[in-house]
């Protein structure tokens, strides 16, 4: 007794995203969208011919047997999701049918070749219809079931187009060959077998090269699928064992040797090793990590063995959300594709009658209908509308590839085209342009030991956690100070710190030391005028400073002042000098107070600033940076922000860009996220984005050239319906190479310094 397994029905969603097969051209990505568009619910449907991809969005869920229902009755069949597709043929049998329709091809072309020789061969026709009706209706069936479904669903495509030119002048061919055997004696036919089938021939040649193509397109995504190991280290129970990172949980520890991949996202428990993030966040040059300090899954370990908490598997990791925004970018679509389509619903139909016309009016002018049917045969051939198809998902899908592979995720294809036109970019400063964390940039000693300053501050902030605490500490380490003992620790709110610290200069002395603001200085009675007007000049650059006395008795003593600020990340003064290079108008927008707006803006050269700005009113802000006056060029404004206030802004910018380092909230609303906290990557996207547009105007240029002058040639009569197939599969063919140049992009050279 046997049985069969139930077949899994999946739960309903908003969103879906399926394969579809049987598709050949962008005609039939426009009658997929249009008939996923009529099931009810449905707020959105796109395909994307480059990877035959149909994404929808419902208002309510919907389940994928209605979806699927409504892509077969148009003549298609939609695959269901999350689940592997089929095996890939391998390299070898996706060419056998190219080289079996070449080899029986390529004898009919002899006659012709030898005819520019002096040669008279010439095959019986006999011989002819032998070789030819295997090509047109075996290894040309594909055209015909396309066909099929196609008008049956109610429309055209590609392959209709190619059924009724190779199947007008296979006809042809056996009427003449009819009619002379009708006729003894009469001078044998013209045929025109070899016409039929080279034209299949060249059309499956075209569609091979076509598939290889689309595949590199999508290199960059598989590289980044492959990143995640099948397998982990886990330590449990003192042991190591191999688990499968399908059954990974958070705070699970792994073992990673030197040259592993990291299985998951972590933080280093043990050990310190430099890593190879370079697949996941494009940083060329590794990076080091020790105990605390991030790990991304997919990364490559260094020389030193690893032990990493688990902070996130499966959907929640940095690797699996790269992916998925890649993924969405190249499912989608970009606003100038929606032209590409309108011209693609009608552009069959439109051939056809071109070609009718064509047959017409060779027909009963001249009344040759030989000429007339190889010339409208020719006009149905050339008219492939693979090209205009392809051009716009194929310059996406290779743009954001490369994109990512450099550190930059585009989120959606609008962000990419809308990016190319960006005339001003504004920016957030905490966490963007600077660092984000005080750092000690000043240390001024009344005595002039700014050592023994630096040490006594040490002391006095032992253990502290404050941010000013740690920016002493790490340069006090950084500088190699002998940090005294300290004791009697305490706080004083709002004001600074108090403690007994042991005196380096006198054995078994201490000292009572007071670190904090001016208030609190005030309030010991310590005299501020031997470092006042340092400390003025420090604040106008905005800088918070801190002064360190000690008291004894009802005598106090200034002994030094401490300034902290944001330092600068590296390679922000060359990305706002890049930015401004490029006539784009930079902006600094920050809820920090002036003097330390106008400090950052001073060292960048940026000269328009906004400060004091809450973060409800940046939105607002963007509005009036849009504005322009009247008749002048749009304005398309960026926002670089990296925190949860600057969500609405990046929401409300023409394009968001948001920072890595920073809040999930900040990348959700941007349109390009940057994967290293570089503000050079700035520029880098706006140039990818630039160079992407670019190729997609080419694409379409040059797919609207060929259609547009090889069907006012093959209606005149000026090609032949080979010459028309070979042009048809070069047409797809050089739309993908000049998308797939993209792929060698760089960012631009980092200047030393």
């Amino acid at each position: 007794m046997s049985s069969t397994s139930p077949v899994p029905v999946l739960p309903a969603r908003l969103d879906w995203s399926f394969p579809v097969d049987g598709m050949s051209c962008a005609a039939c990505g426009g009658r997929v969208e249009r008939a996923l568009r009529a099931v009810p619910g449905v707020s959105e449907a796109s395909v994307n011919m480059a990877t035959e991809v149909a994404s929808v969005r419902a208002a309510a869920p919907l389940t994928f047997d209605g979806l699927a229902a409504a892509v077969r009755k148009a003549g298609y069949a939609a695959r269901t999701p999350d689940v592997p597709a089929p095996p890939r043929e391998t390299e070898a049998q996706a060419w056998r049918p190219v080289i079996v329709a070449a080899a029986l091809s390529v004898p009919l072309v002899l006659p012709m070749l030898g005819a520019f020789f002096g040669l008279g061969l010439a095959w019986p026709a006999w011989l002819q219809c032998l070789l030819a009706t295997p090509v047109q209706f075996w290894l040309g069936a594909r055209f015909y079931a396309g066909a099929w479904r196609a008008l049956r669903g109610g429309g055209a495509n590609m392959d209709v187009l190619v059924a009724l030119g190779t199947s007008a002048a296979y006809g042809l061919s056996l009427y003449e060959w009819w009619a002379a055997s009708r006729m003894p004696g009469m001078a044998a036919p013209h045929l025109y077998f070899e016409a039929a089938a080279v034209v299949v021939t060249l059309v499956l040649l075209g569609k091979r090269l076509e598939a290889r193509a689309k595949r590199q397109t999508t290199q960059a995504l598989r590289a980044l699928q492959a990143l995640q190991p099948a397998t982990a280290r886990v330590r449990r129970d003192g042991g190591d064992v191999d688990v499968a990172i399908a059954l990974l949980r958070v705070g699970d520890r792994l073992l990673v040797r030197p040259g592993e991949r990291f299985a998951a996202d972590g933080v280093v428990a043990e050990g310190r090793s430099d890593v190879d993030e370079s697949l996941v966040t494009g940083e060329s040059l590794p990076v080091p990590r020790g105990p605390g300090e991030r790990v991304t899954g997919g990364a490559i370990n260094g020389e030193g063995a690893l032990l990493v908490d688990v902070t996130a598997v499966g959907a929640e990791s940095t690797l699996a959300r790269i992916v998925r925004l890649v993924e969405s970018a190249q499912e989608g679509k970009a606003p100038i594709q929606h032209l590409v389509d309108r011209v693609s619903a009608v552009f069959v139909p439109v051939v056809c009658g071109v070609a009718l016309c064509t047959l017409l009016g060779w027909g009963l002018a001249g009344g040759d209908w030989q000429r007339a049917v190889l010339d409208a045969v020719a006009v149905l051939v050339i008219a492939c509308p693979c090209a205009l198809g392809l051009a716009t998902p194929a310059a996406l899908m290779a743009g954001t590839g490369v994109a990512a592979r450099h550190g930059i995720l585009i989120k959606d294809a609008e962000a990419l085209e809308v990016a190319h036109d960006v005339t001003v970019v504004a920016f957030d400063k905490t966490g963007t342009l600077t660092e984000g964390r005080p750092v000690l940039v000043a240390c001024e000693a009344v005595d002039g030991d700014a050592v023994r300053l630096l040490a006594l501050a040490a002391a006095v902030q032992g253990g502290s956690t404050h941010p000013l605490a740690r920016a002493v500490s790490h340069e006090a380490r950084a500088t190699r100070a002998q940090v005294p003992a300290a004791r009697a620790q305490r706080a004083v709110a709002g004001k600074g710190v108090c403690a007994q610290v042991a005196d380096p200069a006198n054995a078994g002395a201490t000292l009572a030391l007071r670190l904090g603001s001016a208030r609190l200085m005030a309030e010991s009675g310590v005299d501020l005028a031997p470092l006042a007007v340092r400390a003025a000049e420090l604040q106008g650059q905005g800088r918070t400073v801190s002064w360190l006395a000690a008291v004894s008795g009802e005598r106090a003593t200034l002994l030094g002042l401490f300034a902290f600020g944001d330092r600068l990340r590296d390679g922000a003064a060359e990305a706002v000098r890049r930015l401004q290079a490029e006539g784009v108008r930079t902006v600094l927008i920050s809820g920090d107070g002036r003097a330390s707006v106008e400090g950052v803006a001073r060292e960048l050269g940026i000269a328009e600033i906004h400060a004091e700005v809450l973060p409800g009113e940046k939105a607002a802000l963007l509005a009036g940076l849009r504005a322009a006056p009247a008749g002048a060029r749009p304005v398309r404004v960026a926002m670089v922000g990296d925190g949860l206030n600057d969500a609405p802004a990046l929401a409300a910018a023409d394009v968001g860009i948001a920072m890595a380092s920073g809040t999930d909230v900040a990348m959700e609303a941007a349109g390009i996220t940057l994967m290293r906290s570089d503000p050079r990557l700035v520029a880098d996207a706006l140039d990818i984005s630039r160079r992407c547009v670019a190729k997609i105007r080419q694409n379409l240029f040059w797919a609207f050239a060929y259609n547009v002058a090889g069907i006012a040639l093959a209606a005149g009569g000026l090609l032949s319906p080979m010459v028309a197939g070979a042009a048809m599969a070069f047409s797809s063919v050089s739309v993908l190479t000049n998308a797939l140049a993209l792929r060698r992009w760089r960012p631009a050279p980092r200047r030393p310094g």
